[in-house]
């Protein structure tokens, strides 16, 4: 495993990390989200994320026990919660957003869930119209400087409003967020690679990427339908799938993808994780997977890294219609 500094703070995170969304608690139960988070950190993962919203708590809650039952020494590995959506079907306005009240409920209630004493890092899940931003930065130093929370930070906010953050940090004496998370791949390039590209220098920003993958597209798996174990199978997903789909030159590019991908000898998924860790701004690429095959084709992804040299990033990029 390679580990990468969370921009410029001094954690380092696996450069793959697991996460729990949409499997957790759905597709996986404990038995084998028990043999997925052993094997991920027995390959040297030491970042397991996850949020309040991920099936109404359920992922974490399963992810808590599985951690527990594992014994892993508390100092191995660092896990997450996301606050914004809350945690029950139908929310009553204290129960979600970005207030003091609920983003300070919210990490208790991940820590219970988890069955951890704090969290490493914990992430505005999306930026909340109705509250203030100087009153999240707030709650978030708040848990900061009693321990509850290591590293704070967003995602899926506008680089307008990571720095109206830190500028909130700065004149009130607050914890600054440290990272944003971020989709990120080969088919949903432009806020990583443009809109934050000044915070990475003015911030030291780090990014924990999710859907390397554009939730499987980038796999192949879809080339030829929608197979009936997959996520975009189950029915609470059809938005998802209807999403992905409906993108028609989406399938085009992934086509395009795949004569790279057989020229390296790699598989589609592979190739697409590698470009994911090529880019220096991404301090960690979040796998997501409902079997324990799925891990060790990704883990694989590291030794593409190296072979993708700057005829092939070319390559990459004219395949998806981007220049480099």
């Amino acid at each position: 495993m390679q580990y990468r500094r969370l921009g410029t703070s001094g954690l380092q995170l696996s450069a793959l990390s697991f996460g729990a969304w949409v499997t957790f608690g759905a597709q996986v139960g404990r038995s084998l989200a028990r043999q997925l988070i052993a094997y991920a950190h027995e390959r040297g993962v030491n970042f397991f994320d996850n949020a309040e919203t991920y099936n109404n708590g359920e992922a974490e809650r399963l992810m808590g026990d599985v951690l527990a039952d594992l014994r892993l020494p508390r100092d191995s590995y660092c896990v997450s919660s996301k606050v914004m959506f809350g945690a029950v079907e139908h929310p009553l306005p204290t129960q979600r957003g970005l207030s003091r009240k609920h983003v300070v409920e919210a990490c208790h209630q991940a820590l219970e869930r988890l069955r951890v004493d704090y969290l490493d890092l914990y992430l505005c899940h999306r930026p909340d119209p109705d509250t203030p931003i100087v009153e999240t930065v707030a709650a978030m130093d708040m848990l900061v400087r009693q321990g509850k929370v290591l590293y704070w930070g967003t995602s899926e906010w506008s680089a307008a409003q990571i720095r109206q953050a830190h500028q909130a940090a700065r004149l009130n004496h607050l914890t600054a967020p440290t990272m944003e998370q971020p989709q990120y791949n080969l088919l949903h390039r432009d806020r990583v690679e443009r809109e934050y590209a000044p915070l990475y220098e003015e911030f030291g920003m780090g990014t924990t990427i999710w859907s390397p993958l554009a939730s499987g597209l980038l796999s192949g798996k879809y080339l030829d339908g929608v197979p009936h174990d997959s996520r975009l199978a189950q029915s609470n997903y059809a938005w998802l799938r209807d999403n992905l789909l409906g993108q028609g030159d989406a399938m085009v590019k992934v086509r395009a993808l795949s004569p790279i991908a057989e020229r390296l000898g790699v598989s589609l998924a592979q190739l697409s994780l590698a470009w994911c860790l090529k880019n220096p701004r991404v301090s960690t690429v979040i796998l997501g997977a409902s079997k324990r095959e799925q891990l060790e084709e990704n883990f694989k992804a590291l030794e593409v890294v190296g072979k993708l040299d700057a005829d092939l990033m070319e390559a990459i990029s004219a395949a998806v219609g981007q220049g480099a």
